[in-house]
């Protein structure tokens, strides 16, 4: 049986009987408050496609570039403890611990560089001193061993807290056969990641920041035929790591929907410096102090970077070797969806 534990933490200075007020964000931004945490025990999920009772996850109302319909149906989706063979056992897993917990709490903007906005943010359990953590991604790890604050599964916590997540997605688009698309992860570990939103005053938009970071020591994507199951080469990344900072304080996360009902989210360019705020030789010396440093934190923050390493890269029973893409920085992105059928 799952046991759900929520802790609530709130500022309550006195208790009155009085009309409620509304509160402007500069306001809301004082708001002192632990939030809410979660932490999931002994947790296990499973999804799966059964028609005849109507159990059906399907995705509809997109069409490809040629005009043909293109639908998704969620065959699979589970959620368990390590070592469930691609989905094939299910144990529990722990989520988060009342120590470090999954949380939902409204921020103080100024502490994390949005001025006078409360900010809504939904974050995994956070990272810890690397004297206390474990290593992010090894399923055998030990406390010392790293930033991360999951415990991999051992003899004294079996259930462990870093579950084997899986997707089965089966893809038809127009009259053409179906395949069904296998993704695995195991061991998986998201300390560290959050959501952020806030509201814009001046462009009237919700505006973000999105920190993801993803360790497993093994992520593999495989596409099977649905009639005949027989599958293609498995891809395999091992020790497969991702941190991804899309938005950060300077460059926010901008979320809208255009006239045409289409979603648009969009990275707006950093702003450029005024002329002669930087000097020819581009040396602090010879610029405005205020604005060098800008574009120096800017430049040099890892906060606003990306990583991806993969240890190594197999398709089948061929190795690719190790890869990795390091400090990238988004300085601008913006994704429209388009409605084809127009």
């Amino acid at each position: 049986m799952t046991k759900l534990a929520a802790l609530l933490a709130v500022s309550m200075p006195g208790l009155a009987c009085a009309e409620m007020q509304s509160l402007s964000e500069s306001e809301l931004s004082k708001v002192n408050g632990a939030g809410i945490g979660l932490v999931l025990e002994d947790f296990k999920f499973a999804h799966g496609t059964d028609v005849e009772n109507g159990q059906i996850f399907r995705i509809g109302g997109i069409k490809n570039s040629q005009g043909e319909d293109v639908e998704i149906v969620v065959n699979k989706l589970y959620i368990s403890g390590a070592g469930s063979n691609y989905g094939e056992t299910l144990t529990p897993v722990n989520l988060g611990r009342l120590v470090n917990p999954y949380s939902i709490d409204v921020v103080d903007g100024n502490d994390i560089g949005v001025q006078d906005k409360a900010v809504l943010q939904f974050a995994a359990p956070h990272m810890v001193d690397a004297s206390q953590g474990y290593d992010c991604m090894s399923a055998s790890a030990t406390a010392g061993s790293g930033t991360c604050a999951s415990r991999p599964a051992s003899a004294d916590l079996p259930q462990g807290e870093r579950p084997d997540i899986g997707l089965q997605l089966n893809l038809t688009v127009g009259d053409q056969d179906t395949a069904n698309i296998n993704i695995h992860a195991q061991s998986a570990v998201i300390d560290g990641s959050y959501i952020r939103l806030w509201g814009d005053n001046e462009r009237k938009q919700m505006v973000g920041q999105f920190k993801l970071n993803f360790y497993t020591p093994e992520l593999s994507i495989n596409a099977c035929d649905q009639e005949t199951a027989v599958c293609g080469s498995r891809i395999v990344m091992q020790n497969f790591a991702l941190e991804l900072a899309l938005g950060n304080s300077l460059q926010p996360v901008y979320f809208d929907v255009d006239g045409t009902g289409n979603f648009v989210l969009e990275v707006a360019a950093i702003q450029q410096p005024g002329a002669g705020t930087i000097g020819n030789d581009g040396l602090r010396d010879s610029s405005d102090a205020a604005t060098w440093d800008f574009y120096e934190d800017y430049y040099t923050n890892p906060d606003y970077r990306s990583n991806l390493t993969i240890g190594n890269l197999s398709v089948g029973d061929r190795d690719f070797g190790s890869g990795r893409i390091e400090g990238m920085l988004i300085q601008h992105l913006r994704i429209e969806t388009k409605d084809l059928a127009q």
